[in-house]
């Protein structure tokens, strides 16, 4: 079981099958990303998808973060839901380009406790332009 990672907190998420780029088809409405696949592939099709996972295979690689705010900036509306190994240090990055939860392992769940995520809910203070302000 994965652990779902918002705003308000934790909440368990049951094992789902959700296809992947190569395997999207005309009647799916999820799909999982690699960090690798070019998100304007999804193009003609964001207006009936209402899930979208970007994989983070390791918190050192940035490049889910890029695909998620092209995502929104082609005009996706649906949830966009980052996907692996994200650390609560990113969840105000994660937030700001466009995800609206984390999914990580029950394992990191427990390495990082909510409150660590909660910390960081407030993600609009949390940028180095609000500490240079005050």
């Amino acid at each position: 079981m994965s652990i779902l990672v918002t705003d308000a907190g934790f909440a368990p998420l049951p094992e789902r099958q959700i296809p992947d780029l190569a395997g999207f088809g005309p009647e799916d409405s999820a799909v999982d990303l690699s960090n690798t696949d070019d998100p304007t592939a999804l193009g003609p099709h964001l207006g009936r998808i209402s899930l979208i996972r970007v994989a983070f295979p390791a918190f050192s690689d940035g490049r889910a973060f890029t695909i998620a705010r092209r995502l929104r900036m082609l005009g996706y509306q649906g949830q966009l839901i980052a996907h692996g190994y994200v650390i609560a240090d990113q969840y105000a990055m994660c937030r700001r380009v466009g995800f609206d939860g984390v999914e990580i392992s029950e394992e990191l769940a427990a390495r990082q406790p909510a409150a660590q995520w909660q910390y960081r809910a407030d993600w609009k203070a949390h940028d180095y332009q609000s500490r240079l302000r005050a």
